[in-house]
């Protein structure tokens, strides 16, 4: 199976185990490191515990034992994916519209290698959004193609 279809059948076996558990799914990477790594994200209102991510993930070993989708070795993981988790889905931007986000290129864009900004939109093929520099929103906002984006994630203040 390609690390797609893994992925989408991985989503398939955890939904019905979040059943009216108020935990919901986030995502799901089949990565290779050095070795192989699926990674389940979870989350609920008021935060993930240890407990929330121990129950995921024996429920989903055992439906795994069963099916036997994956043929590789791979290392199981159930986490929260953290308060400073990448935007990858739709719900993700449209959760952040209006929000500082950090955006780090693969090549610098406007001679930067990353931006803070606050997301006004997206689509598939870009993002919107006011540059912040220096503290301040600039007045006329910017669209960035995605495929020039390694990455965007909400902007933290410490």
């Amino acid at each position: 199976m390609k690390r797609e279809d893994v992925e989408q059948f991985i989503t398939e076996l955890v939904s019905p185990i979040l059943e009216d558990t108020g935990i919901s799914l986030v995502d799901v990477e089949y990565v290779r490191e050095k070795d192989w790594y699926l990674r389940i994200f979870i989350d609920k209102p008021g935060g993930i515990e240890i407990d929330d991510c121990q129950f995921v993930s024996e429920k989903l070993a055992e439906v795994l034992d069963e099916k036997d989708p994956i043929k590789d070795k791979y290392y199981l993981e159930v986490s929260s994916p953290g308060i400073d988790r990448p935007l990858k889905k739709d719900k993700d931007f449209t959760a952040n519209y209006g929000k500082k986000v950090d955006i780090q290129f693969f090549s610098p864009f406007e001679g930067e290698k990353e931006l803070t900004g606050t997301l006004l939109s997206h689509s598939e093929a870009d993002v919107e959004v006011k540059r912040i520099i220096k503290g301040k929103e600039e007045k006329n906002p910017i669209i960035i193609e995605r495929k020039l984006i390694s990455v965007i994630r909400p902007h933290i203040d410490f």
